[in-house]
């Protein structure tokens, strides 16, 4: 059997979802033993063609930071080294650079490592794309992973949508009727619909007779709290379901309302329409739900385009809190025929290399 290929995408779970496509192109030729970092656990999870999975903070990457270490770096290299991977896809965004992590990989004994760098890698990749050159910067986060690792020699073999392993029966969770959900948070304030929005467009679903789920972490709680107590009857659901369960939930779904956030990279994994407030902080071409009928809402010629920035830099955070709550419900409605009729089955994918095993983790606080 060939030696395992180690696939890099080491931050947020949505980031992990994006490179499903990747992933999969990669399992159709050798086993996938997935690298991304403890927010990303939840989504590598998900993932058709992942035989085994690393977790590991970079220092890089995760905030607040986490301060460099030798023993911290020779945890990651111990267990690349243990995988027996002979080669490597780093996945990456246009600001991300894969070149502190090729420096550990080859210290690992990872032989061939593909990735995207801006600056001049040395010997530190052996396929390199240049961004703006090899590798166009317009196109959607998921297209620029497949084009990482068509680079690497895995071309695409299927559509290149999103798509998970099966998901759960989440009716207990959701009942029986059919629902909207709705998702108030996201990693950074800059991103999120102001919440007192999501509680006006809960009532208004609420009055024309639509149940509504709403979803959330734990540490989300204190926002759809604040939902239910301008709509009773929706269904808090924040903290309560796995990674996995989540996914069930949004699969149940007509429809999904959020932010640029996980939760709407995972609802375009499970084939369903997004009504998508989007900040323009990061481009909607790189960044909106992929493969899924999307209503996009949100100022994206704002001041704030392409900040980049984790809190709104212009006061009353026009770009999004402009958007009214009859707007929403306007393009709910004009989603809610296609989630209905879809066919779900599509973005749910069994593995295809080899079979689901327990990941290996390490370096977590």
């Amino acid at each position: 059997m060939s030696a395992p290929v180690l696939v890099a995408r080491l931050d947020s779970m949505g980031d992990v979802l994006i490179s499903g496509p990747a992933v999969r192109a990669v399992a159709h030729q050798a086993e996938v033993v997935m690298l991304c970092g403890p927010l990303g656990a939840g989504g590598a999870a998900l993932l058709p063609g992942v035989s085994r999975t690393i977790v590991w903070e970079a220092p890089w990457i995760s905030e607040p930071w986490r301060e460099v270490s030798r023993e911290h770096a020779e945890q990651l290299i111990a267990s690349v080294r243990d995988t027996g991977a002979a080669a490597a896809v780093i996945l990456t965004s246009f600001h991300q650079s894969p070149l502190p992590l090729a420096l550990l990989l080859r210290l690992a004994g990872v032989e061939r490592i593909t990735g995207a760098s801006v600056d001049h890698p040395g010997s530190l990749l052996d396929v390199r794309l240049r961004p703006g050159e090899d590798l166009r910067e317009d196109i959607p986060e998921p297209e620029r992973a497949l084009a990482i690792a068509e680079a690497a020699g895995y071309p695409s073999m299927d559509d290149g949508r999103l798509a998970v392993v099966p998901t759960p029966d989440t009716r207990a969770f959701t009942g029986g009727a059919p629902y909207v959900a709705l998702h108030a948070g996201a990693a950074v304030a800059a991103r999120r619909w102001p919440v007192l929005h999501f509680a006006r467009l809960a009532q208004l679903l609420g009055q024309t007779g639509r149940q509504v789920v709403l979803t959330g972490s734990a540490g989300e709680a204190d926002l759809t709290g604040r939902i239910r107590a301008e709509a009773p009857e929706a269904i808090d659901l924040a903290g309560a379901c796995s990674t996995l369960e989540l996914a069930g939930v949004l699969a149940g779904a007509d429809v999904l309302v959020s932010g640029n956030s996980g939760p709407a990279h995972l609802a375009a994994a499970v084939g369903t329409p997004v009504v998508s407030l989007f900040s323009p902080v990061v481009p909607a071409v790189k960044w909106a739900p992929h493969g899924v009928p999307v209503r996009l809402l949100g100022d994206q010629l704002a001041p704030c385009k392409d900040s980049r920035a984790r809190d709104c830099p212009v006061a009353g955070h026009p770009c999004l809190a402009g958007v009214a709550p009859a707007a929403v419900l306007a393009a709910i409605e004009e989603l809610e025929p296609l989630g209905r009729d879809r066919d779900r089955a599509h973005h749910a994918q069994p593995a295809r290399a080899v079979p689901r095993a327990q990941g290996v983790q390490e370096g977590r606080r």
